[in-house]
């Protein structure tokens, strides 16, 4: 997963790079608000750590281009910020789109987790994306063997049902993990819309099983 670090200080995005080098993820770095959305024109980030004080276009500015925008307006965006300016300047970042609000100096570990929440989920999405693209080539080629009196695929069905019970075991986890630890009402939303992803490409898969007529019950794991 890509991960976009803006920062107008070089010292500043060292020292995140430093913090989050232990996630084994990409970091992309971009000076300005405007190198930012150049980066996010051609990249898909899981999540972006925001300056607010930065030259220019500032971390406000630069939120709301990217909330405007359909391809990344539902990427997580976690403002940092050196200086507070009261309830009204935090009020502000979430009213731009912000999931979360960091006052430096932060706790490395503590934004260091909060991070890696929504790598998680970015993850899990893929994966279901991938599963939901598999669904949808083995019901356009059921279709055509309906057509011809042939059968669905065992084989084909099974593997698909094997790699998505893989990702409900996974996000069930992660729900789990969510729950426990109190998080961002932000990532236990994005985690609930991600179990109901699941929970209907299990009913579709269910429902090509040979001899079912009707969509089965929900996998206890979806």
């Amino acid at each position: 997963a890509k991960i976009l670090l803006v920062d107008d200080r070089p010292e500043n995005l060292l020292a995140l790079e430093a913090i989050l080098s232990a996630l084994d993820q990409t970091l992309v770095r971009a000076s300005s608000g405007e190198e930012a959305l150049k980066a996010l024109l051609t990249d898909d980030f899981a999540v972006i750590l925001l300056d607010v004080q930065m030259p220019g276009m500032d971390g406000f500015e630069t939120a709301a281009h990217i909330k405007r925008r359909e391809r990344t307006r539902d990427i997580p965006i976690i403002f940092l910020t050196a200086i507070n300016h009261g309830p009204h300047h935090t009020f502000r970042g979430y009213a731009a789109g912000a999931v979360d609000y960091i006052s430096k100096p932060f706790d490395p570990w503590v934004l260091r987790a909060k991070v890696s929440v929504f790598v998680e989920l970015y993850m899990k999405n893929c994966q279901l994306r991938e599963q939901a693209a598999l669904l949808r080539l083995q019901l356009e080629g059921g279709g055509r063997q309906a057509a011809g009196g042939a059968k669905e695929s065992p084989g084909l069905l099974a593997e698909l049902s094997a790699r998505l019970a893989a990702v409900e075991e996974q996000a069930e986890a992660l729900s789990k993990q969510l729950d426990d630890d109190s998080a961002d009402a932000a990532a236990v939303a994005t985690a609930a819309h991600l179990e109901r992803k699941l929970t209907g490409l299990r009913r579709a898969l269910d429902a090509l099983e040979p001899g079912t007529g009707s969509a089965p019950s929900v996998s206890s794991q979806g």
